[in-house]
């Protein structure tokens, strides 16, 4: 029996098991997969938002990275939670080591419920030195707004701020249309010089959408990691998200109804 491909996944641990790395493991074992993780930080959350959240040490976070790296033959990587600059630059130098690794990038500046992860001084780093080593970059409209300076707000400012932010870092990116208002889901995926590509679909009825973006995230690089093209593997991975979505199930919280985003 084969053995299955590993992705490496450095993210955030969600205490509700419906973000970070706990979804993003789901993620890849169910595309066939074995997760490798390297935590970043550990939030205490619910559907309400996040409690309390504390920082693993940058020196932490490199061994994590370093020993998967080094005792797997790793197929491909993802990133998520960063927590400061420091965290940024240890992803960065490590993932520098291995420049024809595939690698996602989605840049989790801040949490749905308004807490922030990545200061300015993060996020110049995660521009600098981040960016520029991904083969996908996966902001949502207001990670688009803030990492290009552009207004986001329809669905033609998310195509300007994809091409300017794919010309900016010299990185495909795919900017996500979930935070659009109506029945369409457009997403923008632009290469540096070429004219974005657009994949639309009717938005799916759900409250269920916690972690959507680590779930898409982490589908793209489990893809990539099985050989599949980068248009073909976000075509996949928005597949698999629109399914789970679809069939998901919320979790209850406290007896008072259901908000979190699941996957059978």
């Amino acid at each position: 029996m084969n053995s299955p491909f590993c992705v490496l996944t450095i993210a955030g641990s969600d205490s509700g098991g419906g973000a970070g790395v706990q979804v993003d493991q789901r993620t890849i074992r169910s595309i066939g997969g074995h997760a490798l993780v390297a935590v970043t930080a550990v939030t205490a959350q619910d559907a309400r938002g996040v409690q309390a959240w504390e920082r693993v040490s940058v020196s932490l976070i490199r061994a994590q990275i370093e020993s998967a790296l080094g005792g797997f033959t790793v197929s491909s990587v993802k990133t998520g939670l960063l927590p400061g600059a420091g965290a940024v630059r240890a992803a960065a130098r490590a993932l520098s080591q291995v420049p024809m690794l595939p690698l996602v990038v989605d840049p989790v500046l801040a949490s749905s419920s308004g807490t922030v992860f990545l200061t300015k001084a993060g996020i110049s780093a995660l521009r600098s030195e981040l960016l520029p080593l991904a083969s996908l970059v996966t902001p949502n409209w207001p990670e688009a707004a803030l990492l290009t300076g552009l207004p986001v707000g329809d669905f033609e400012q998310a195509r300007r701020a994809a091409t300017r932010l794919a010309d900016d870092c010299g990185r495909p990116v795919l900017v996500k249309g979930g935070h659009a208002p109506g029945e369409i889901c457009r997403d923008y995926l632009a290469v540096p010089g070429d004219e974005p590509v657009i994949f639309e679909t009717l938005r799916i009825e759900t409250k269920n959408t916690h972690g959507t973006g680590c779930v898409l995230s982490a589908a793209i690089a489990s893809w990539l990691g099985r050989g599949a093209s980068l248009q073909e593997s976000v075509r996949l991975a928005r597949s698999f998200l629109a399914r789970a979505l679809t069939r998901g199930r919320g979790i209850r919280w406290s007896g008072r109804g259901t908000a979190y985003f699941g996957q059978r």
